[in-house]
């Protein structure tokens, strides 16, 4: 990197100079760390060994502070959220614990949860945190036969389940039944199921049964050391087996030292009256911590029901402060709002464009978002507000990379602060984040958070250098946040873990401010039949920019020399479209349309011109699919990524017959 762009980097400070990789591998580039953290990382927290301190301390500090809520419902009708205080949380995860001891389960231990986010979800970890039980969140979307191997992988004995869940964990019978020994229903239990059970000689409790199990006995609580594991938390990947990453109580605190710096270094800090809505799965590490984060700050988390089609009643009554989101769910949001602008009228719709540009043009200027325009967010940008409950002030989106139309929007429009987050399980989520008020950081994760230290590793198979004017390479994280590794699968743990530091197989470029942008994966590269590389994940993003698509799978291999795609098209844009262009049928029909398909690759190549792709980088054929692609089908993970794998099997006849077709 040239010295002019090295003193650029003002959001972030040298630690370490780059050069030649170890033992003649590829060059690094330099070292650096969140300037937040120039004189060194966040202190350990006085007082937190473990993360049952940092529930234990807030219900000392706060007691009486409303902690878990739920929305009450008479009569089959939704009513207002009811809450328990930090203080009876404890009381409960008391219970708890007994229980699972009174069960023969103790440190070290395996304890599995399985269903939707919820206060019993909450209270049965905190109760793991307790006793030095291993929590091993189970989910079903990881793909079909998951829950079996992980609860088989992991030994899980115990598993707490939602009342809707039990015949899914029937299906992992006979064969979890090995290690399996007790079933805890965070409900009621069905007579039959229980039946089918207790054939397996499991024991079989409702929620209020088990809270009396362990009433009559009493069981010290262990000592916890940083060092202990905490949770196991399977990822899927994109092929093979789910992995076990391993996280200590240590990870999860140096965790929530790093972001509690950045936030009170920006002057966002979290105070006890801050209100969370939970939606996003506890199973995954991003919603795991930022609960741990709101427990440690002794603020309220408030469940939805549990349908996404009501997501935005409950954040109506509940009205939370902070709002976290994976890109799927905001990009819903900016459609709706798309649509209901185009709907409302020439008037509105004029007076919406004129004060977004405004308040926009004043934000790039530099304008704190609440400063740009307080006119235009009384007066057009109110309902936004008040859509999202009308106390956000924060919006956090990560697990998956935001397209930057829809962050610029929603951070005019929604009348707070929205921060791109970026991080794996294996770094304890959290790695980097965009700063608030500064739009130059629109499109980039930001800079590191001020608890881990970065560097890129060149990647010379796809010209990727981490010494260049304007750095590329893999991205590599070195710090406390680091997972102890895949359980059981120490192969996998030294492919990623090298000399202290995490390979994280994303490819990022280092921005001029410090902020570092995700342009590429490292694995997702293929040869074409002529020997060009193509770097499939960065074309994706590229073509992603057509406003007329919602989604695109690019393919190829090195038996043919173009490339051809899948694509989901926006519903509202081809429908328009078509009746700009006298083209009838419904949306299924328009999808078949020769002159449809025509349309779109026309588009997809304009943008290819834009962008100034080359020549073998340009799509040659697309299947337009009304389906958007899913984690039903397995086509995506749970954090919305591709399975190039399962695409390719699951399209195989349609991109045969796409290359027949061109030829």
């Amino acid at each position: 990197m040239t010295s002019s762009a090295a003193t650029a980097m003002h959001r972030v400070v040298e630690v370490e100079k780059g050069g030649a990789g170890a033992g003649g591998g590829p060059s690094v580039g330099p070292t650096y760390r969140s300037v937040f953290a120039k004189d060194g990382f966040p202190p350990p927290i006085p007082g937190l060994d473990s993360c049952w301190d940092i529930f234990r301390l807030s219900v000392e500090k706060s007691p009486e502070n409303p902690m878990l809520g739920r929305r009450q419902v008479v009569n089959g009708k939704p009513g207002k959220y009811v809450w328990m205080t930090y203080r009876e949380v404890y009381d409960v995860v008391m219970k708890v614990g007994a229980s699972i001891r009174s069960c023969g389960v103790g440190k070290g231990g395996r304890c599995g949860i399985f269903g939707a986010n919820s206060s019993e979800w909450v209270i049965s970890m905190e109760a793991c945190n307790a006793h030095g039980i291993y929590c091993v969140p189970l989910y079903d979307t990881l793909g079909a036969g998951a829950i079996e191997f992980v609860i088989c992988h992991a030994e899980v004995e115990i598993v707490f389940v939602e009342e809707k869940k039990i015949g899914e964990l029937l299906k992992t019978f006979p064969n979890s039944t090995k290690f399996l020994k007790t079933v805890v229903s965070f409900g009621k239990v069905p007579s039959e199921q229980r039946e089918e059970i207790e054939k397996f000689g499991l024991a079989l409790y409702s929620w209020e049964d088990f809270l009396l199990l362990g009433s009559n006995q009493q069981f010290d609580l262990p000592i916890n050391k940083k060092t202990d594991i905490c949770t196991i938390m399977y990822t899927s990947g994109t092929t093979g087996d789910p992995k076990g990453v391993l996280i200590s109580n240590e990870n999860i605190m140096t965790l929530i030292a790093g972001v509690d710096r950045l936030l009170n270094s920006v002057n966002e800090e979290l105070t006890q009256k801050d209100v969370y809505l939970s939606y996003l799965p506890l199973a995954h590490i991003f919603d795991r911590v930022i609960e741990e984060f709101f427990i440690f700050t002794g603020a309220s988390i408030g469940f939805w029901r549990g349908d996404v089609k009501l997501l935005i009643e409950d954040i109506g009554e509940l009205k939370p402060t902070i709002f976290c989101a994976v890109p799927r769910v905001l990009e819903r949001i900016y459609t709706g709002l798309q649509n209901k602008i185009s709907s409302g009228g020439l008037l509105k719709s004029t007076m919406f464009n004129i004060g977004y540009k405004y308040k926009l043009h004043n934000m790039i200027k530099g304008s704190k978002h609440e400063e740009a325009s307080s006119i235009c967010d009384k007066l057009v940008f109110n309902k936004v507000k008040q859509g999202l409950g009308g106390n956000v002030r924060l919006i956090l989106s990560g697990a998956a990379p935001l397209a930057t139309h829809v962050e610029e929007f929603l951070r005019v429009v929604s009348c707070a602060h929205v921060l791109q987050g970026y991080g794996l399980t294996e770094t304890c989520a959290g790695t980097f984040v965009s700063l608030p008020n500064d739009l130059s950081m629109l499109g980039t994760v930001g800079p590191p958070v001020p608890n881990v230290d970065v560097r890129l590793e060149s990647v010379p198979e796809m010209n990727y250098d981490a010494l260049a004017d304007k750095p590329r390479g893999e991205i590599c994280v070195r710090g406390n946040t680091l997972f102890q590794g895949y359980y059981k699968r120490e192969d996998l743990t030294n492919e990623v873990m090298v000399d202290g530091w995490f390979h994280t197989g994303d490819i990022g470029e280092w921005q001029p401010d410090g902020s570092m942008k995700i342009i590429d994966r490292k694995k997702n590269i293929f040869k074409l039949s002529q020997g060009e590389y193509v770097a499939v994940e960065n074309l994706e993003n590229i073509y992603g920019l057509v406003s007329d698509i919602d989604s695109i799978w690019v393919y190829g291999n090195s038996f043919e020399s173009f490339l051809v795609a899948v694509v989901n098209p926006n519903k509202a844009a081809l429908e328009h479209w078509a009746q700009e262009n006298g083209v009838s049928g419904d949306f299924d029909t328009l999808c078949e349309d020769p002159k449809a398909k025509e349309y779109i690759l026309g588009e997809l190549s304009k943008v290819g011109k834009e962008k100034k792709l080359k020549g073998f980088e340009f799509i040659k054929a697309v299947h337009l699919d009304p389906v958007p692609f899913d984690m039903e089908r397995d086509l995506l993970t749970p954090t919305y990524k591709k399975k190039r794998p399962q695409l390719l099997r699951y399209y195989q006849g349609i991109i045969d017959a796409l290359y027949k077709s061109t030829k």
